[in-house]
């Protein structure tokens, strides 16, 4: 197949589903690659996201639509770009498709689950439950399809291959590496929370109930390992005082440098999931400043005005174990030049947004700045970025900013300086 004229899109969040979209129904032919073996990226674990606070079945299922009617989109879940090499209008791709060992004829109809006796920690979940080697990537994974966990599968075993009644099984399934030629280049790669371990203060490897900011998102969800209820990790007990700790990590020349952007916003979202399941909770809110620019100043003013939020300008400066499961934390309050000391049911870090190569293999042919992200000034002509891949952003600005790199990558399909 001669892919040449085409946008290469890397990443399948968000962003990379947006940019994809944007292209291809004006008619350009767009190949999409992400490493998992689902889209949707980070937004589809959200319980809930900015600006219309819609969670992603909504948002999502109306690109999946668009995509599934798309001609000019072809789509390479589970794989990984490799290289980047050539020029505007003439790159080559490198591109490793690893196995699912689960092909197109699956249908999803969950027979092959029952008979696995091997389970694994759930991803999706940020770990906080399992599944079965075999398993579903979640609830809205795109496309719906299984995939095997090969090294969690207890060995020989096969009895998922018996029970498929489609075929749709294949142990034997091997990685594949894939040559491409397209015009232009879109990097999309999103963003990982930061490892909350390194915080060594913060208690999140030590102190069972502290989490962060991904894994309340999974606890509010109805897809969630709690179906939805905002319960203890430690004991399954419902929260009744919580305290969230901004800038964990971020705006710290020890950790992450730079404002992450959403953490503001999203612990203000996360104290109104607390709130709506408890209107008696006492939350606390820790912050440095608290940055919501623009519209999102209205939700700031309707989160501070509720009787049990507790906003506290200082910083936490540790957090251990209480009685009985409970956390107690030690903080700052600038305001009041005294020192805070808090018992509560649980914690949750807004650790900051990393950019997802970082730490990785690099891509040949993609440069990275210091922290890890792919700025557009350091790329070579024909290569652009969108979203968080470029620097930290909220879903609705990544989403702006996507359209915008599916013009510029059009323009160079079509010879445009």
């Amino acid at each position: 197949m001669n892919e040449q004229g085409k946008i290469l899109v890397i990443g399948g969040g968000i962003s990379g589903i947006t940019t994809a979209l944007e292209a291809s129904e004006v008619g350009r032919d767009v190949i999409l690659v992400e490493k998992s073996p689902t889209l949707g990226g980070r937004v589809s674990g959200f319980h809930q996201y900015f600006p219309k606070l819609c969670p992603p079945t909504c948002g999502l299922e109306i690109n999946y639509r668009r995509l599934r009617a798309n001609r000019h989109v072809q789509v390479y879940t589970n794989s990984e770009v490799l290289s980047v090499s050539g020029e505007a209008g003439n790159f080559k791709i490198k591109v490793r498709k690893n196995p699912t060992y689960v092909n197109e004829k699956c249908v999803a109809c969950d027979h092959c689950t029952a008979v696995c006796p091997s389970d694994r920690s759930n991803d999706f979940n940020a770990g906080m439950d399992k599944t079965k080697a075999i398993f579903l990537p979640n609830k809205m994974a795109y496309p719906p399809r299984y995939v095997i966990d090969r090294p969690a599968c207890e060995p020989g075993c096969s009895k998922c291959v018996a029970a498929c009644k489609y075929g749709a099984i294949d142990l034997d399934m091997k990685t594949q590496e894939i040559e491409l030629e397209v015009a232009s280049v879109v990097v999309a790669t999103g963003w990982k929370p930061y490892d909350a371990s390194k915080l060594t203060n913060m208690g999140f490897s030590s102190v069972p109930n502290v989490i962060n900011n991904i894994m309340m998102e999974r606890l509010a969800s109805v897809s969630g390992p709690t179906k939805g209820k905002i319960l203890r990790p430690s004991d399954q007990k419902p929260v009744e005082s919580v305290v969230f700790v901004q800038c964990a990590g971020s705006r710290d020349e020890n950790h992450l440098p730079y404002c992450s952007s959403i953490c503001c916003l999203g612990s203000l979202k996360h104290a109104k999931y607390v709130l709506e399941q408890n209107p008696e909770a006492k939350v606390h809110i820790f912050y440095i400043d608290i940055r919501t620019p623009g519209k999102y100043e209205d939700f700031v003013v309707k989160v501070q005005a509720e009787p049990n939020v507790n906003m506290i300008k200082g910083k936490v400066a540790k957090i251990i174990a209480g009685k009985e499961g409970g956390v107690l934390v030690e903080a700052e309050d600038i305001l009041k030049l005294s020192k805070v000391h808090l018992e509560v049911d649980m914690v949750v870090l807004a650790t900051g947004m990393e950019p997802s190569l970082k730490g990785q293999a690099q891509v040949a042919g993609i440069k990275l700045d210091e922290y890890g992200f792919v700025p557009m000034e350091l790329q070579q002509q024909g290569i652009f970025s969108a979203g968080v891949a470029k620097w930290p952003a909220d879903v609705n600005s990544s989403i702006q900013d996507s359209t915008g790199a599916a013009l510029k990558a059009i323009q160079t399909t079509m010879g445009v300086n």
